[in-house]
């Protein structure tokens, strides 16, 4: 028999004792968030967990892939035959080896995630290990949230709901291009229905029409943002303006920071846009107090080269280093300005989450649907683009993005449709 939780006093914030609403199995009291290893996907998950007040109480796994060598060209592959052929690669070289002479020095295969990088000790995504804890753990603690964000993590994450679907609630983020209804939510942007638009219709053959994804507009499954989701609120903020209140408040103001991403399929750039760049800061530097730049593990040397060459010796100007502590979250709560290379919808969509001015750099070199993106903060007046005219002391505003919070309304709403509720 299922012990009986005696009632905790009633308070504004608590609501109905639980065991007078429709049972503890009716709440969601932890989450698992599945990854799949990069910093952009996971903090999308992270974020909603945090928005919904499980940022105490989730677990963290990871869909991890072999890295290295030929793995690089098989990252377009499903997860699960990425890593069944890489398998037999690693079976047919090992027996390759047992044929060369012993003389013969032999350079070694790629180890599987990455060898050394430290995943060993990070919780591999398994869909029976995450479906046996749901269903152990739910007498006590009810259905379990699980919220995933990436490609890679579609099939695990559907494969969780399939085999325990009254015991879990599914948060998909990023579009799956697959059944919705595979998922309790899919969280995902307007941009993602760009290939529906009339535009989009134009760009595309007709024969290839058909492989474009997605073919229908959002359904009930589906929750739409502006950007990305992020774990940047006001609480956020201010507590980093708190941590790093001794290394930005002496700055002579206004303080512009500059975060510069790196070159994507869909915004593709080189040198070419560092020296525009360097070239712009340097028109504005007379309107700025301090300029502050960083750099993202995806920037190119030859961008940064240039960067560095053309900026680091004037004194308005630090580059970070790219060493601890990183002074990102202090940016952002800091800056009285950005400057953002058009590459990252997320570290665009943390800066406008500020609600301070928030100037562009590259965006014409943006195609499909981050090109979409951009037009769409454009409309809104959340962004500019940057010319290297302005004037960094004169500021203006916009209605901050809030995708994180929203999205978790629609996760509570949809959960109370539900009879569920999440208690942290």
């Amino acid at each position: 028999m299922r012990p009986i939780r005696l009632p905790e006093p009633p308070s504004p914030t608590m609501g109905v004792p639980e065991i007078f609403e429709n049972g503890a199995y009716n709440v969601i009291r932890r989450a698992v968030v599945i990854g799949n290893g990069f910093p952009g996907s996971e903090n999308q998950s992270l974020g909603l967990v945090h928005a919904l007040g499980l940022a105490d109480n989730y677990v963290l796994y990871r869909v991890t892939r072999p890295s290295g060598g030929i793995n690089e060209w098989l990252h377009c592959l499903p997860v699960s035959l990425h890593k069944i052929l890489y398998y037999i690669i690693r079976r047919i070289y090992s027996y390759s080896r047992l044929r060369v002479s012993r003389g013969k020095e032999i350079a070694p295969l790629p180890s599987e995630n990455g060898g050394s990088v430290g995943l060993s000790s990070i919780l591999e995504a398994d869909s029976k290990q995450i479906v046996n804890m749901a269903r152990e753990s739910y007498e006590k603690d009810g259905p379990l949230l699980v919220v995933a964000s990436g490609r890679d993590t579609i099939s695990i994450a559907s494969s969780i709901k399939r085999l325990a679907s009254e015991k879990v609630f599914l948060v998909q983020i990023q579009h799956p291009r697959s059944d919705l209804s595979r998922f309790d939510l899919v969280v995902t942007p307007h941009h993602d229905y760009y290939a529906l638009t009339p535009q989009a219709q134009e760009q595309i053959p007709r024969f290839i029409r058909k492989w474009i994804t997605p073919h229908e507009p959002p359904d009930q499954h589906v929750v739409l943002t502006v950007g990305a989701l992020h774990q940047i609120d006001f609480a956020a903020l201010r507590s980093a303006a708190s941590t790093w209140h001794d290394e930005f408040a002496p700055l002579p103001k206004p303080l512009l920071v500059v975060n510069i991403g790196g070159p994507t399929c869909r915004c593709r750039y080189g040198s070419d846009l560092a020296q525009q760049l360097s070239a712009f800061l340097t028109n504005v530097l007379v309107s700025c107090g301090s300029v502050r730049i960083s750099f993202s593990n995806r920037t190119p040397k030859k961008v940064s080269n240039i960067i560095i060459k053309e900026l680091a010796n004037n004194p308005k100007v630090y580059i970070w280093d790219g060493e601890e502590p990183n002074p990102y979250m202090g940016h952002l709560a800091w800056a009285d300005a950005f400057v953002v290379t058009a590459d990252s919808v997320s570290m665009i969509s943390e800066a406008c989450s500020t609600g301070k001015p928030v100037y562009v750099m590259g965006s014409e070199r943006c195609t499909w649907k981050l090109a979409d993106f951009h037009k769409s903060l454009r409309e809104r007046g959340v962004v500019r683009s940057f010319t290297g005219s302005e004037d960094i002391s004169e500021s203006w505003s916009y209605p901050p993005l809030n995708d994180t919070a929203e999205v978790a309304r629609r996760v509570h709403d949809v959960l109370a449709e539900r009879g569920l509720r999440v208690r942290p």
